[in-house]
C-alpha cells in the first residue's frame, strides 16, 4: 500500500485522477474492455470530475460496477447512488456499460446475487473507493466481514455511517437515512488487481489514521487495504492530518 498527501483537495483530486486514466489506458492496451469498480459520496466529487474529462481514455470501452446502494431507495431520490453514477459517469463519457445495483427491488438478496454474478465473470482491472468517517470500506460498517467469498451482501448500516450521510446532505433527517444496504464483500474488493482509494476533509482524519496505522482488523474496515499489493491512498493535508510515523504528511 502507497500513501500520497497532497496540500489540497484540488492538487489530490488530480494526481489520483491522473493515475486512474494511465491505468484504464494501460488496461485497454491490453484488453478489449477495461473493468472499473466505482465508489460515490461526496469524497469522490472532484477526483471523478477530473477524470471524467479525461479525453485520452477510450470510454466506449470501459465497463462500470456499482460499489453500493442503499435498499429500497429509488433512483430519481437525490441520495440514489444510481443517480449519483448516471449523473457524474453515464451522462458525462457514455460508457461501454454500468452494471447498477437496483436498491429498490423487491428482494435485495437476490440483486446482490445478479449483480455479483456479473461482477466475476471478469477480473476487475481497477477500483475506486474511499473511507467512512467509521472507517467502512464500500457500505462493509465495523466490524466488517473479512470472510465472505459472497461479491455482494445485504448490510444493516450502523448509526455512525448513516449520521455521515445525514451530514453530508442527502437526506433531510436521520430517520430517512435508509438502514440497510446491499455492499460490496471486502474480499471482493481485495481481488481487483490495482485500487485507488480517495480520501479528503479533516472529518474523515482520525478513520485514516485508524486504518493506516493499526492492525489491520475488522473493527477497521478499510485497513484491509494494507494488504493489497496495489493500493493507492490518495490523501490532502486535512485528512492526514493525524498520520504518525512513515505516513506522516510532509510540513
Amino acid at each position: 500500500m502507497e500513501v500520497l498527501t497532497f496540500a489540497t483537495k484540488a492538487e489530490m483530486a488530480q494526481a489520483a485522477a491522473s493515475h486512474a486514466a494511465r491505468v484504464l489506458r494501460d488496461a485497454l492496451a491490453h484488453s478489449r474492455q477495461a473493468r472499473v469498480i466505482a465508489a460515490t459520496g461526496a469524497s469522490q466529487f472532484e477526483f471523478l470530475e477530473v477524470l471524467m474529462g479525461a479525453a485520452d481514455v477510450a470510454w466506449d470501452r470501459v465497463v462500470f460496477f456499482h460499489l453500493d446502494e442503499y435498499v429500497g431507495l429509488p433512483d430519481t431520490h437525490p441520495a440514489s447512488f444510481r443517480r449519483y453514477l448516471k449523473e457524474r459517469i453515464v451522462a458525462r463519457v457514455h460508457p461501454a456499460g454500468f452494471h447498477f445495483i437496483a436498491g429498490d427491488v423487491p428482494d435485495p438478496t437476490v440483486e446482490a446475487r445478479r449483480v455479483g454474478a456479473l461482477l466475476v465473470e471478469q477480473p476487475i482491472d481497477v477500483a475506486f473507493v474511499g473511507i467512512g468517517e467509521n472507517g467502512h470500506l464500500a457500505f462493509n460498517d465495523p466490524p466488517a466481514d473479512f470472510e465472505t467469498e459472497e461479491p455482494y451482501l445485504v448490510v444493516r448500516l450502523d448509526e455512525a455511517c448513516r449520521r455521515q450521510q445525514l451530514g453530508e446532505g442527502w437526506f433531510q433527517q436521520f430517520d430517512d437515512v435508509p438502514e440497510w444496504a446491499i455492499s460490496m464483500s471486502i474480499r471482493q474488493l481485495m481481488k481487483a488487481q490495482e485500487i485507488l482509494c480517495i480520501v479528503p476533509d479533516e472529518r474523515k482524519a482520525e478513520a485514516v489514521r485508524e486504518c493506516l496505522e493499526l492492525p489491520v482488523s475488522p473493527l477497521h474496515p478499510a485497513s484491509m487495504l494494507q494488504r493489497h499489493p496495489r493500493a493507492t491512498v490518495y490523501l490532502d493535508r486535512l485528512s492526514a492530518s493525524q498520520l504518525s510515523g512513515r505516513f506522516r504528511a510532509r510540513p
